[in-house]
């Protein structure tokens, strides 16, 4: 599944981590926002939370333990990120509300589609990214420091270092000086 090479999600193994994410995952967004328990609860289900990191609930994540989030980052309410397969998140990022970080991917071709097969692409988004309100993050992107994603955009392809980018799909309008 981590090589990106066709897995069952209906595995009992999975399944098992599976429930075991949604069960903190649960916990984490249920719980009161001052409640000194919440960061821990989070530290476990996630594979790297970094210092002074703070994620708004809900949230809802496949495994949970294959996302890292570096220091100083901002999350906000109804991220998704579905870690099939690694999500990597730099310091210093901000992703808006009901962001999507989707990693599965599916067959083209029908047959082994209807037999359940799956497989995923890693993501990564580098130091001081802003993802705006409603992007969607494709599987096997990655997208490069600074950058600025619009609010609504789709990434389907790579993004370079110090742009912005809008649309569906993601195309860049200008570039950014980095030392700004």
């Amino acid at each position: 599944m981590l090589a990106g090479e066709l897995y069952r999600s209906d595995d009992p193994e999975l399944q098992a981590e599976l429930i075991r994410a949604e069960k903190l995952a649960h916990r984490y967004n249920t719980m009161e926002p001052d409640d000194p328990a919440r960061r821990e609860t989070l530290a476990e289900l996630l594979g790297d939370l970094g210092e002074d990191t703070w994620i708004r609930s809900p949230l809802r994540v496949d495994f949970g333990y294959h996302i890292t989030i570096g220091p100083r980052s901002f999350v906000n309410c109804g991220a998704v990120m579905l870690d099939v397969a690694p999500i990597r998140i730099g310091a210093d990022v901000q992703i808006g509300p009901n962001v999507q970080l989707l990693t599965p991917t599916h067959p083209i071709e029908p047959g082994p589609r209807r037999d359940k097969w799956e497989a995923a692409e890693p993501i990564t988004i580098g130091d001081n990214v802003w993802l705006g309100g409603g992007v969607i993050v494709c599987p096997g992107v990655s997208i490069g420091e600074n950058t600025v994603v619009g609010a609504g955009a789709v990434v389907s392809r790579d993004l370079p270092a110090n742009v912005v980018a809008v649309g569906n799909p993601a195309r860049v309008i200008r570039e950014i000086d980095p030392g700004s």
